[in-house]
């Protein structure tokens, strides 16, 4: 029996143009009373937060970069950070002088107004803090802050360059992730989207993953589809991730997700 929902978000639960169709509010709005629904993603919270509002579940916990900050009614539950010295190498490692935009809480740091910003700022509607990596590392060094997540993104030759580049030197501590062939989102190797699951199910709800359904699309989404009770890979899903799955389903642009719940729970 299902008695938590997890839903991954870009690629999964919004349409093509990045956003909430009426459809998925609907459906989601009429079951958030009978079972909870977790929003699961890498991006972070003030991303988030307008979908929340959107689909009527404020209330509900907030799972934001991948499972590196887990907020509950506002209040922060479970925070896991790249440690500032390993931020500080990936930064020095960065010959090429590609775009990383370092993030912690509801800061993102943005090193320039590029093409990058542009597109990040147009698919999650937020603006950043145009700051460099440098005095980023200059503002975090005396407090020892550490990045919730980095990204990483430019041309995709030398991005390749790059996340082979930190695979070799700093694997052990790090989660690399593709999420495009321009991108790299880099976040602590100990958290997860499935750690950020154990968590909740173990401190906030009383249920094991056997109760808990769970929808995504991408590789950062394979580990929490295979340990659910029910796994979804959306039809646009990467092969890998529906090799994972338990059930496939529509295109995240066609409201598979949306369709999916309304014939599982028998709704009208």
């Amino acid at each position: 029996m299902i008695k938590l929902i997890c839903s991954d978000i870009d690629g999964t639960l919004l349409n093509a143009e990045r956003e909430l169709s009426k459809k998925s509010i609907s459906v989601i709005r009429q079951l958030k009373n009978e079972v909870p629904i977790v929003l699961i993603s890498s991006r972070m919270p003030s991303a988030m937060k307008h979908l929340q509002k959107q689909l009527g579940i404020l209330k509900q916990p907030m799972v934001a970069y991948n499972g590196g900050l887990i907020i509950i009614d506002n209040a922060v539950k479970q925070t896991t950070t790249i440690p500032f010295d390993l931020v500080n190498d990936i930064v020095r490692s960065n010959e090429a002088n590609l775009h990383l935009s370092l993030f912690h809480n509801d800061d993102w740091f943005a090193p320039q107004k590029d093409q990058w910003t542009r597109r990040e700022t147009n698919n999650t509607k937020v603006n950043p803090i145009i700051k460099s990596n440098e005095k980023v590392l200059k503002l975090w060094k005396t407090s020892n802050t550490g990045a919730h997540k980095i990204m990483c993104m430019g041309e995709a030759k030398l991005i390749d360059a790059f996340y082979k580049k930190l695979s070799n030197q700093l694997n052990e501590d790090l989660h690399l992730y593709r999420s495009k062939e321009t991108y790299i989102e880099i976040a602590p190797k100990k958290i997860s989207k499935k750690s950020a699951i154990d968590f909740l199910i173990s401190s906030e709800f009383d249920l094991d993953m056997t109760g808990v359904m769970s929808f995504g699309d991408n590789y950062n989404d394979i580990e929490m589809l295979e340990a659910s009770g029910l796994g979804v890979a959306v039809g646009n899903s990467k092969e890998e991730v529906k090799l994972a799955a338990n059930e496939i389903i529509g295109n995240a642009k066609e409201d598979g997700v949306a369709e999916f719940l309304t014939r599982y729970f028998k709704m009208r």
